[in-house]
């Protein structure tokens, strides 16, 4: 055998058990049997590819230990779904792996283990059913509207108030409010439609929405009362970071374009708040009021 085509063999191998052992682990923190057994299923096919690559390298390959940790913790901190859509992307990887002609060519039953991969993809799209999930608009719609408003009221803020304990205070006072009033609207709409969990709906809603803003407020609370701008650029960098996580997450998770969010999202936040930023200084100085 040709020192290359070993090489990528052994690469392959190394795959397919560590994948073996991440399945099984992210198997044992699902609840869902019908999920769990998916994932056994895949686990399984996944130790005979290694046993079949076995056969051609004659060699034991060890698990790599690093890449199991982290899809495990990755599940067990941001849901099973999460962690199985980015083993998903790797199985694309691999089955483009496995295509190539000449090891098609020189390794025939390498073409088996492909069709296989490609079916692990169609499994994983089906078994997206993770109460987080379910909730997903709640938390859009608290964020998202944590995002705007809040930014947009800490924009108006700032000129106008020019002092970051003043700016903080009524941020938090705004938050608060308008927190209160998103999750019971939220109750209030989905008791409408007929929801059975309209209490965890509107909950998902409402500390969606009380987490932004107290990120965002953050800056005004530990920057000195004169670096109000100074915590307002801060304050925006935190917004485009927290759009920039959910985006990823939804965009793994589900399937979803995350360029095309996360422009949306960061565009109608950071405009709101050049918006607000400019109304606050226009009342500043129209009104002639100084705090």
């Amino acid at each position: 055998m040709e020192e290359d085509f070993k090489k990528v063999l052994i690469t392959m191998q190394c795959n397919e058990i560590t994948e073996k052992e991440i399945y099984t682990k992210v198997s044992q923190i699902t609840k869902d049997e019908n999920n769990r057994n998916i994932m056994l299923k895949i686990a399984k096919e996944e130790e005979q590819h290694y046993n079949l690559i076995k056969s051609y390298t004659n060699e034991e390959v060890p698990v790599n230990k690093k890449r199991v940790w982290f899809y495990c913790l990755a599940a067990k901190v941001f849901g099973f779904t999460f962690a199985v859509k980015q083993m998903e992307g790797r199985e694309n990887e691999v089955v483009r792996g496995y295509s190539y002609e000449k090891l098609s060519e020189n390794f025939p039953k390498l073409s088996k283990i492909a069709e296989e991969e490609e079916k692990h993809e169609l499994l994983l799209i089906d078994m997206l059913d993770e109460e987080r999930l379910k909730y997903v608009g709640a938390i859009v719609l608290g964020l998202n509207d944590a995002l705007v408003e809040i930014t947009g009221s800490l924009a108006g803020f700032t000129l106008s108030m020019a002092n970051t304990r003043v700016i903080a205070l009524a941020g938090l006072i705004t938050g608060i409010s308008a927190t209160l009033s998103m999750a019971a609207s939220e109750y209030i709409a989905e008791k409408t439609e007929g929801t059975k969990n309209a209490l965890k709906s509107s909950l998902y809603t409402g500390i969606s929405y009380l987490g932004t803003v107290a990120l965002l407020i953050l800056p005004f609370i530990f920057t000195h009362e004169n670096m109000y701008i100074q915590a307002l650029i801060i304050s925006l960098i935190i917004a485009v970071v927290i759009i920039s996580l959910f985006n990823y997450y939804i965009s793994v998770a589900k399937g979803l374009n995350f360029k095309k969010r996360f422009l949306q999202m960061a565009g109608v936040s950071l405009g709101v708040a050049a918006f607000s930023f400019i109304v606050g200084l226009l009342v500043k100085n129209i009104l002639n009021i100084n705090l």
